[in-house]
């Protein structure tokens, strides 16, 4: 079971990575076709298109493919579109491997999860789960080790190629691993789903097979009609807020530019990668310490600081670059703010967010709610990437950090007025919260 979800768990790493590697390469993809800061904010960000378009269809995809095919046909996208960023000749090839690469990002987004809470024991489902966001940070920071490993000789295309190589141990991995057991019952490949658990389980498995059919059974109506339905309301708005706060308070800016900002102080090239591996390990760490507390203090409490942490961080990140001397130790100053704002960010916004949309939904519309929050907030993604050079170019490095500090404040508010808290409660409690908090009315089906 643990080799299977760490198997799985590796459209995490590749997320992750193929999201991280751009902020090393983008340095010398600069220098090699003379971009603008409009044309270099396409090349980030057409990750982020192909990204909220595979979001916005892979839940489809699996539905009729199957899990395990359904990654077997990410690997070969992430492959794909590694590839073609490897060899591109021009800027505009760049940009479709981008978005190629995207797609398998927007996949893998779902799947990974998806794959592994459906597969998992539930007495280690939570921990499984949350084993993918775990590998989309170790991606992150893996993607720093290879930008700085081959900066010295501005290799960007050995840099962007390096994502071939986890997407065939994830292919050549999953051709072993079984499919989910609750899709193949849902196919009426009743059989094969009872030969998937006594693979993966110990004991009794009647019982789960049980469990199994009554949610098929309970998901079994109009998942869109009820998405839209007077009762989804709070929810979705507490998914859809979270999901755009989760992006426009600038984390994927300083994922992404880390270097560029950084190479704007005395920092040079090589320096400021090697300052975003520190930024890198901090993200993993904190995630560590996220997964660790957040059944034991809840997660509204994760979010509130986490948050807060993140408005001084910016604050003072905008002071650093508004006020120090450019040539002194601005950049050690500035990598300290960053690394502050991301550290709050990994024990809030960032893996609580994928926590909370996985529970407050109900079963029968969590899919296509899940499908419509991810696209909103790779949308997100994509507006911050897209206009954050176009940002530090207009209005400048500190004001630029002050606006997502605006933005930090907003959602600290949001979550505040919103956001149930979710441990340990039954599914009837977090919607009877989320009505109360929204004064939406209790049409729910059932309800007298």
């Amino acid at each position: 079971m643990y080799i299977v979800s760490a198997l799985a768990a590796l459209n995490g790493l590749l997320f992750g990575f193929d999201t991280g590697i751009i902020s090393g390469a983008i340095l010398f993809i600069d220098t090699a076709f003379e971009l603008t800061p409009l044309v270099e904010g396409i090349v980030v960000s057409g990750a982020m298109v192909g990204a909220a378009a595979g979001a916005a269809v892979g839940g489809q995809i699996s539905d009729r493919i199957g899990r395990k095919r359904f990654i077997l046909l990410s690997a070969g996208v992430f492959f794909l579109g590694s590839f073609l960023m490897a060899v591109a000749p021009t800027v505009e090839v760049l940009v479709a491997g981008r978005m190629i690469d995207g797609i398998a990002i927007g996949f893998a987004s779902i799947v990974g999860p998806l794959y592994i809470s459906e597969i998992a024991p539930p007495s280690v489902r939570g921990g499984l789960t949350s084993l993918n966001q775990l590998m989309v940070t170790v991606g992150i920071l893996s993607s720093y080790f290879v930008n700085y490993a081959f900066s010295g000789s501005g290799s960007w295309r050995i840099m962007l190629g390096a994502g071939m190589v986890p997407a065939v141990v994830l292919a050549v991995g999953m051709l072993r691993m079984p499919e989910s057991p609750r899709w193949l019952y849902e196919r009426g490949r009743t059989d094969e789903a009872r030969a998937v658990l006594r693979r993966t389980r110990d004991g009794d498995i009647e019982s789960e097979l049980s469990e199994i059919e009554a949610t098929v059974e309970a998901q079994s109506g109009n998942g869109v009609r009820d998405l839209l339905s007077p009762w989804m309301r709070p929810a979705l708005i507490v998914g859809l807020g979270l999901a755009i706060f989760q992006q426009v308070t600038g984390i994927n800016a300083v994922m992404y530019y880390a270097p560029t900002i950084l190479e704007s102080t005395a920092f040079g090239s090589s320096q400021s990668i090697l300052a975003s591996v520190a930024i890198g390990t901090v993200n993993v760490g904190m995630t560590v310490v996220a997964i660790l507390l957040v059944d034991r203090v809840g997660r509204r409490p994760l979010l509130l600081v986490g948050t807060g942490g993140m408005i001084g961080s910016l604050a003072v990140a905008g002071l650093v670059f508004q006020f120090a001397d450019p040539t002194g130790g601005v950049g050690w100053l500035a990598t300290l703010a960053l690394i502050s704002f991301v550290a709050s960010f990994a024990i809030g916004l960032g893996p609580v967010f994928w926590l909370l949309i996985s529970e407050i939904y109900p079963l029968a519309v969590r899919g296509s709610a899940m499908g419509l929050v991810t696209v909103a907030n790779w949308l997100a993604n994509l507006a911050v990437a897209l206009s954050f050079p176009v940002l530090l170019d207009g209005i400048g490095t500190p004001a630029t950090f002050w606006l997502f500090g605006v933005c930090s404040v907003v959602a600290l508010l949001f979550t505040y007025r919103t956001v149930p808290e979710t441990k340990g409660r039954t599914l009837e409690a977090i919607e009877a919260d989320l009505r109360s908090a929204t004064g939406a009315a209790a049409d729910v089906p059932g309800d007298d």
